[in-house]
């Protein structure tokens, strides 16, 4: 299959700036520099495994183009690539926000001209110069899938949809959770005529299954290898592969500068929660170990070894901030760290609460009886300086229930320069939700109570209540009034290290950018992408050929301090 009007693109920095994408790899001069190399490399992969590179949306080029490099790298591996494109198919999908696509241009299929031009021509960019078997979703539909898929997303009931399941293709929670972030909120109750935008995002789920059903059936892929893992379309992506026991692996970018986490089968929201703990807790530790761990999570303060933080010049002076609000820091103080409420809403086994709000709000009220303790709130800074804004932010939902807050309640909202990490520090427990500093504040000895779907949940680190009553019972015992244990301290370090320096596996050729991709990829030939240039990429392409753990050996091969 071709990929019609994009093959007619010819790569070159005017066109990269004219889709505004000043940074994106020119492949066709790559190429040119050993054109004998990648010629052969394509001639042997013929006889290699079929792997599927779903990118599917061309125009995110933060993911589209990691993925333009994984499909070069496993073809010069033995890999027969095929590159997955959207060519304007889908009704709404991952590349739609409220804040720059009007929900009419959704409601009235008006996205063509507006936004799926530009997007395919980006995917196209990328993956034209390539040669490879391009399929697209226009060549995988007919207008009887078309058709079938308005019918059934115009008449189920729209309290059926989030549930909705094809076969075993959980179809509505991808969908339902994709309008969730065009919206950038945690519910719809306050988005007037959401339902036609839960419609179209349904109806795009819908021909993403009819779509991938029919590829996996003409092709026999080995693995496919495509970004998220949730949303539309790569939720559905998938779960139809799954289906097909065709191997998946999904990715993101990671916390630290130039490291990217791979995940096996499932999102990486998933599969971090149920990692084997053999995979970490039996690695030898040493002091050394020890010493980078808490140098890098000390660097997480300022944010000057990731690409991803939320403060410019955190305010690490909390003392002062504690007397501004009234904070009694000789009185027990508990901590509470938000999530972004839109953020991965989909369905975990083990949340004491349907949703964070609930949770919120039913620990509010529990510390409301407790006036000898001190809560303090600190809403997630995302929510303002996130990627994409929440248009449902924390503070005005609680104000909706509590207009004059316990005089024990104090919240740091999200815009204060606050550091977080100092605000912690001054806690006697902490409660999360989902947040990733659960990780770090346990490396640190800070007892954490998990009341979500948090990574470090599980691990023999945290306390973690199944229940809404075994959470209640957790908070009964606070304060606490000790830190962790030296053995329960350790092992909060060694799966720190774990987390942070061998499942985000750095590649060499990465940096960031301050603008769109935000990653700048210095790749100038092929030979930079051949095995053994790079001990990340060769972790990475092994897993995705043979399922090999996603694991970058820290501890043998070094750690990058940039």
């Amino acid at each position: 299959m071709s990929l019609t009007s994009a093959d007619e693109l010819e790569p070159s920095p005017l066109l990269s700036w004219r889709l505004g994408q000043s940074n994106l790899l020119d492949w066709r001069a790559i190429i040119e520099t050993n054109p004998s190399l990648w010629r052969e490399a394509k001639q042997r992969s013929h006889f290699g495994p079929q792997v599927l590179i779903a990118t599917t949306v061309g125009g995110l080029a933060p993911l589209s183009l990691p993925e333009s490099l994984l499909a070069v790298a496993l073809t010069l591996r033995g890999a027969e690539v095929h590159t997955l494109l959207c060519d304007h198919s889908l009704p709404a999908c991952l590349n739609l926000q409220k804040l720059d696509t009007p929900q009419e241009t959704i409601e009235n299929y008006d996205l063509e001209t507006i936004k799926c031009q530009k997007c395919f021509a980006t995917g196209g960019y990328l993956y034209q110069p390539l040669h490879l078997t391009n399929h697209v979703l226009s060549e995988l539909l007919t207008g009887l899938d078309r058709q079938e898929a308005k019918q059934i997303a115009a008449h189920v009931p729209l309290s059926e949809i989030e549930n909705y399941c094809l076969g075993n293709w959980n179809i509505g929670e991808h969908a339902y959770a994709g309008a969730l972030r065009y919206f950038t909120s945690g519910n719809l109750d306050n988005e007037p005529n959401s339902e036609i935008v839960v419609r179209r995002y349904f109806e795009g789920a819908l021909l993403t299954a009819y779509a991938i059903s029919k590829l996996l059936y003409n092709y026999d892929f080995k693995a496919a290898c495509f970004n998220h893992g949730i949303y539309l379309p790569h939720g559905i992506i998938g779960e139809v592969c799954r289906s097909r026991q065709v191997r998946v692996v999904n990715w993101t970018l990671a916390y630290r500068k130039r490291c990217f986490i791979f995940s096996h089968g499932d999102t990486y929201h998933h599969t971090m929660l149920s990692e084997p703990l053999h995979a970490w807790e039996t690695v030898p530790w040493t002091e050394a170990m020890t010493d980078d761990i808490l140098q890098y999570l000390k660097s997480r303060w300022q944010g000057t070894r990731d690409w991803i933080w939320f403060h410019e010049k955190p305010d690490e002076e909390f003392s002062r901030n504690a007397e501004e609000m009234g904070l009694d820091l000789n009185q027990p103080v508990i901590g509470m760290l938000t999530n972004v409420m839109w953020d991965a809403q989909l369905h975990y086994r083990a949340n004491a609460f349907p949703n964070m709000l609930t949770w919120v709000l039913q620990t509010i009220e529990y510390f409301a009886k407790r006036p000898e303790l001190q809560l303090l709130i600190r809403i997630h800074p995302a929510e303002i300086r996130g990627t994409l804004p929440s248009r449902q932010p924390l503070l005005p939902e609680i104000k909706k229930v509590w207009s004059q807050l316990p005089k024990n309640i104090f919240i740091i909202p999200p815009e204060s320069p606050v550091s977080t990490y100092a605000a912690m520090m001054e806690c006697d427990s902490v409660i999360i939700y989902g947040t990733k500093t659960g990780v770090e504040l346990t490396s640190v000895g800070i007892p954490v109570i998990v009341g979500g779907e948090a990574w470090i949940r599980d691990k023999g680190i945290t306390i973690d209540p199944s229940t809404a009553q075994e959470y209640f019972q957790c908070l009964d015992k606070l304060p606490l009034g000790e830190r962790l244990d030296s053995n329960s301290l350790k092992r909060a370090r060694m799966y720190a290290y774990h987390f942070f320096f061998r499942r985000m596996i750095p590649l060499q050729f990465t940096e960031p950018l301050s603008e769109n991709p935000y990653v700048k990829l210095n790749i100038t030939s092929l030979e930079q992408l051949l095995p053994g240039a790079d001990p990340g990429l060769d972790i990475i392409c092994d897993g995705i050929l043979s399922g090999s753990p996603f694991i970058y050996p820290a501890e043998r091969l070094g750690i990058d301090r940039v």
